[in-house]
């Protein structure tokens, strides 16, 4: 895979061909099932497809759709193609995805049965719409043709995904994404852990980055994927127990939605779970406890991320010191981070830089990216101070901090160090000169701008 530029074409291919990749389960009927091969094909079919059908590279496709093999294949052939896949999140009200729809510029939507009706009735007359689950024309027959397909090599500039915000803050916002951008997430990952024996659980939407990013790593890694069409707590641990998944992703309140099913749990046989990757909420410790119960074999990892700056920003601690619940963990050595406020290093709004970071927002002048000219990106999450109920490690950098909730270990290096434990090029130490800053953890960290009178 070092040799891909092409986030579309991350498919491990040192395996064998005909080994198990996605397992598309189907309430109610059999699973779909894909081998690497199968799905390489299908990738291919659709990235001739489109290009066939008149659309051209860096234009744009929607998808509203729950969770289906079908979309794994689309994605990933687009991006191939050079068109560029924008997931729509289908539970938006109708307006928004419509907004989302006629804000990326969509020339073509697929969607499945069930989201049909979820489209605005006023879609412009020349926007097509393909029907996972309808044949003929009205289906993926005309978007597919069968091939090999040569996949573009993308510019470094080059939008690979368009991922849209949740609009928590307002309008959802549109977050263009290289494909370096996520080739790297899935390299990175994959040196951290051997994942090709796995059997992986995704039931998170996919036009969420927490299963999207997930999924993308089981095609690099030549693991399996359980796929389930949407959350559901039962259906979810039949997969774990029947497919003997070993790796699962989740958000909290999936795991609380689980545990109420008392006589299920009890019937579910969960002990192949080896790896659980929490993230997108916090972690309390009554429900840390409650997992660690209900997975007694599982590693839980408290992951923290966003779509503007990628899933990878803490990891574990460099000197294998034991990481609480609570914690998102120490930061990762190829991320630049740091505190920026009159408080920090033990206070601050947290700032990241690293490969995955967004190549800013779509369409969006009246709001500038958070990304300052050294490509540190504001995550908007202040850390207050640490807190006290946790104990104390080692040494004056040991302290832990909260983060949205959340604690974490403090970032490397210390104020009066001679060169900071770990900066990334570009993070100048605090020094002399019209624009000095404040010491923040061995990295410079801005002054804080006089109100004017």
């Amino acid at each position: 895979m070092r040799s891909v530029t092409n986030l579309g074409a991350l498919i491990d291919r040192a395996g064998q061909p005909d080994a198990l990749m996605i397992v598309g389960v189907r309430p109610g009927a059999e699973p779909t099932i894909l081998s690497r091969a199968a799905l390489d094909a299908m990738a291919d079919a659709f990235a001739r497809g489109l290009l066939r059908a008149g659309l051209r590279r860096g234009e744009r496709i929607a998808i509203l759709s729950a969770n289906r093999p079908e979309y794994i294949a689309l994605l990933l052939g687009a991006m191939r193609a050079g068109i560029v896949p924008t997931p729509v999140n289908y539970k938006f009200p109708t307006a928004t995805i419509g907004h989302v729809i006629a804000d990326c510029g969509a020339r073509l939507v697929f969607c499945d049965a069930a989201r049909r009706e979820q489209l605005p009735a006023d879609l412009p007359p020349d926007l097509r719409v393909a029907n996972f689950d309808a044949a003929g024309a009205d289906g993926l027959e005309p978007w597919q043709d069968p091939g090999p397909f040569a996949p573009i090599d993308p510019r470094a500039d080059e939008v690979g995904l368009l991922l849209y915000t949740s609009g928590s803050t307002g309008r959802p916002k549109g977050v263009m994404l290289s494909h370096a951008s996520h080739l790297w997430v899935a390299r990175t990952r994959m040196a951290e852990d051997e994942l090709r024996r796995d059997r992986v659980l995704i039931a998170a939407p996919l036009y969420h980055m927490n299963a999207l990013a997930l999924a993308l790593l089981v095609c690099a890694a030549g693991a399996t994927m359980v796929l389930l069409p949407q959350f559901e707590a039962r259906a979810y641990m039949e997969a774990i127990s029947r497919y003997r998944c070993s790796w699962l992703t989740a958000v909290p309140p999936m795991i609380s939605m689980i545990l109420r099913e008392r006589d299920a749990v009890e019937r579910a046989d969960l002990t192949s779970v080896r790896v659980v990757r929490m993230g997108s909420a916090p972690v309390n410790d009554t429900l840390a406890l409650q997992t660690r119960a209900l997975l007694p074999n599982a590693r839980i990892i408290n992951a923290y991320g966003t779509t503007e700056g990628g899933p990878i920003v803490f990891t574990d601690h460099p000197d294998g010191l034991p990481i609480p619940m609570a914690s998102v963990g120490y930061p990762h050595p190829q991320v630049a981070v740091r505190l920026v406020s009159p408080g920090a290093p033990e206070a601050g709004v947290l700032q990241m830089r690293s490969p995955a970071i967004m190549l800013g927002y779509h369409n969006r002048p009246d709001t500038p990216p958070p990304i300052n000219r050294g490509r540190l990106l504001r995550h908007g999450r202040r850390v207050p101070p640490g807190c006290g109920r946790l104990p104390h490690l080692p040494g004056p950098d040991r302290r832990h901090v909260r983060l949205r909730g959340r604690e974490h270990l403090p970032l490397r290096g210390r104020a009066g160090d001679r060169e900071p434990s770990r900066r990334a090029p570009g993070l100048r130490r605090a020094g002399r000169g019209r624009d000095q800053g404040h010491q923040a953890g061995g990295f410079r960290r801005a002054a804080p701008r006089r109100r004017r009178r």
